[in-house]
């Protein structure tokens, strides 16, 4: 075992306990071929690095999705850390987080993952975290059969690292 393993998920990513809180923001899709918008909503993420509790040492995180005509989501993704990676294998989907290599500001983290039951769709996310933590912005790049079929953008706002007494599961107020 590597000095890394050893290490808390804290310790050992330190840019991933960098966007530990609350997050709200907006869902973007667009068709690829056309680049018309296909799809937003809002959306609440509650990143989450227990120190107790069932997910105690790994990472968990909730998604909350709010669109206009009042239909709502909630996907859970708990995860668990290992080689440098913290690793997702839910009944929607299985891959892995890291930060990217290099990355001389400490600010860029790169998703990966295959959808269940859709084995050829799967997606590359790149997470750009400011310098000041306060927001960030995503990018999902969706492949089927190798060839981009749709991209999302996502800009998020830091609300709070408070998640712990966050009670609000109303729709995002800006």
């Amino acid at each position: 075992m590597n000095t890394k393993e050893k290490m808390g998920i804290r310790e050992a990513m330190p840019l991933l306990a960098r966007n530990e809180g609350v997050w709200e923001g907006w869902y973007r899709h667009y068709d690829a071929a056309t680049g018309k918008l296909v799809d937003e909503h809002r959306s609440r993420l509650i990143c989450r690095l227990p120190v107790d509790g069932p997910h105690a040492g790994a990472y968990h995180q909730t998604n909350y999705y709010f669109w206009q005509d009042g239909r709502r989501e909630v996907r859970d993704f708990p995860a668990w850390y290992e080689n440098g990676r913290i690793w997702w294998d839910n009944e929607l989907i299985k891959g892995w987080a890291a930060a990217m290599q290099p990355d001389d500001f400490n600010r860029s983290t790169c998703l990966n993952w295959v959808r269940h039951g859709e084995p050829d769709l799967y997606l590359y996310e790149m997470i750009q975290l400011s310098a000041d933590s306060t927001s960030r912005a995503r990018t999902w790049q969706w492949f089927k059969n190798d060839r981009c079929v749709k991209r999302t953008l996502i800009d998020e706002t830091f609300i709070t690292s408070d998640w712990r007494s966050w009670t609000d599961d109303g729709p995002p107020r800006n």
